[in-house]
């Protein structure tokens, strides 16, 4: 993966974003099972809320990538 984001623009930016949106997504899905598994609305919540937030940068680096080419 290092190689395409190579390729295809500034070395490693674009790839590091992408390793930290996937880190919060990961993040946001355990806090999410946590709070399932607890009964506690809030990280659940909270843990949803991180999941899309992570999904909505994946998104703008999708974007980024495809004005890139």
């Amino acid at each position: 993966m290092l190689i395409a984001a190579r390729v295809s623009g500034s070395p490693g930016t674009g790839y590091a974003d992408k390793v930290k949106n996937k880190i919060e997504d990961l993040g946001g899905r355990a806090k999410e099972a946590v709070g399932k598994a607890t009964g506690d609305r809030d990280t659940r919540d909270e843990g949803r809320a991180d999941q899309a937030k992570a999904s909505l940068k994946d998104a703008g680096e999708k974007v980024k990538d495809a004005f890139k080419k």
